[in-house]
């Protein structure tokens, strides 16, 4: 299958400095690494997208907040790093070292990408759409956190609910970091059924997306939080997929899914301790993509940018890409990668939190709901 691919050379402005955590360069060392693995012909196209206007931005920002990031990164860019009032709109995280790219600009051309892979796919030229570069779920509507300027998930699945009127959108957040602003913005919206499988908040930034929060109003119970515990590895995520996730969204029955998630759950990410393989990766994209067949006609948009080893960042993102495209590329362990989890050593632990989420969602999905005798 023929995926498109959505990357500009732009996105390498993406970056906050020598020092810093979240650098560019990551999009052009994936972008070499797929092309050295995969032919573009039949498998791939890239496709470029135009940046974000300031009327994009304000479908998921403050005017107040846009005019900020703006002129503020603008400025660091060229060298002005005066952080007065940052921190009325951003986060210490999002602070710029030394030379920083112009992110803010890059940051428009992600929210771009989201909106054109949404046309890609629901206009039918492609079923698959990948954005690099994409996934920025801790942005808020007048507050940037976690390396995140623009909410390019909550875009996307406001775009289409706005531009072509759909009225059920699963966003699956594989991300090893809780998606708290893609939260935010759906938490009383029930057209929107938000999956979001993370490391256990009271050991990982951001500290939030418990079990127990689950959405209010009329959004009760679209918001499902899966905290997984430290060194949860590959029989955990399958086992979540198949006890959680592919239940939730074929009852929810979807129109379009939305996944975002890098590299960060591997087990040598270095900032998060989970401990999925690069199996792991690419089983997350087979089962997405069976989900999209099998309930959506395979309309799929994917987010991906994070990961903060550059050593197994590429090999994970195109495990996963490969699994979503149904390539039968053979993506290996990055060498000298320790093989840490032969056996998930957080298995158990895992299937106890499965059983706290259904006895949490029982009342709001059937599919967590005792069967009667004789029920199929």
């Amino acid at each position: 299958m023929t995926i498109a691919i959505l990357y500009s050379d732009g996105l390498r402005e993406y970056d906050f400095g020598p020092g810093h955590p979240f650098r560019g360069d990551r999009y052009e060392l994936f972008t070499g690494f797929l092309k050295q693995r995969v032919p573009e012909k039949g498998n791939y196209q890239f496709v470029k997208a135009q940046p974000a206007t300031d009327n994009d931005l304000l479908q998921i920002c403050s005017q107040d907040y846009i005019n900020f990031s703006r002129d503020y990164f603008k400025a660091a860019h060229k060298g002005d790093l005066d952080h007065v009032k940052f921190g009325l709109y951003q986060s210490m995280d999002n602070m710029p070292f030394e030379t920083p790219g112009n992110i803010e600009e890059a940051a428009r051309l992600i929210i771009g990408q989201a909106r054109m892979g949404c046309d890609l796919v629901q206009q039918g030229k492609y079923k698959v759409a990948v954005s690099v570069g994409g996934g920025m779920h801790h942005a808020r509507a007048s507050f940037g956190e976690g390396f995140c300027i623009y909410n390019d998930v909550a875009y996307a699945a406001r775009y289409l609910m706005q531009e072509y009127k759909l009225s059920r959108i699963a966003v699956i957040d594989t991300d090893a970091h809780a998606g708290n602003g893609t939260a935010e913005y759906f938490y009383n919206d029930p057209r929107v059924l938000f999956i979001d499988m993370h490391q256990d908040p009271h050991t990982l930034y951001p500290g939030t997306g418990f079990a127990s929060d689950i959405g209010s109003g009329e959004g009760k119970g679209f918001t499902v939080n899966i905290p997984l515990p430290a060194n949860a590895a590959f029989d955990s995520y399958y086992s979540i997929f198949g006890e959680i996730v592919e239940p939730l969204v074929r009852e929810f029955k979807p129109q379009f899914i939305i996944r975002n998630g890098g590299s960060d759950p591997h087990s040598d990410d270095g900032l998060t301790d989970l401990g999925l393989p690069v199996r792991g990766f690419r089983m997350i994209g087979e089962r997405v993509k069976s989900l999209a067949d099998e309930v959506c006609g395979g309309k799929e948009l994917d987010l991906i940018a994070s990961g903060y080893n550059k050593r197994v960042l590429p090999y994970c993102w195109l495990a996963l890409i490969s699994g979503l495209a149904g390539w039968n590329t053979e993506v290996e362990e990055p060498e000298p990668a320790t093989r840490k989890f032969h056996k998930d050593p957080a298995y158990a632990q895992t299937k106890l939190v499965e059983s706290e989420i259904k006895s949490t969602l029982k009342p709001y999905w059937k599919c967590f709901q005792p069967r009667t005798p004789g029920q199929i």
